[in-house]
């Protein structure tokens, strides 16, 4: 699988940035495991199979179950998320792009 584009190369403040947000993250009162998790969800609107795979990796290693990864997509209709997480994949999910990844230049 080929990366779409080294970031680090092509702009090194928005990946030091990015690396920042990261850092925030794994400092914050959000658990590893909830943040893997979102971090698939919000690979999955992306529709990045890299992340996909990078995320869903990660996400194993924390203790992430293949029941909830592969119902991921259909989070609300699923009955294995907590309260918790469902506000945090909701609020992902409002983050999304409002064009359709096929409309994307």
């Amino acid at each position: 699988m080929k990366a779409r584009l080294n970031i680090g190369a092509v702009s090194p403040a928005a990946y030091r940035a990015m690396l920042g947000l990261e850092k925030f993250i794994h400092e914050s009162s959000i658990e590893p495991k909830l943040a893997h998790l979102l971090k698939m969800r919000a690979s999955q609107i992306n529709g990045c199979a890299y992340c996909l795979d990078m995320h869903s990796k990660d996400a194993r290693a924390s203790g992430e179950t293949e029941q909830r990864l592969y119902g991921l997509d259909a989070w609300r209709e699923a009955p294995y998320y907590t309260d918790r997480e469902r506000a945090a994949l909701e609020w992902i999910e409002q983050q999304r792009p409002t064009t359709s990844r096929d409309e994307r230049p």
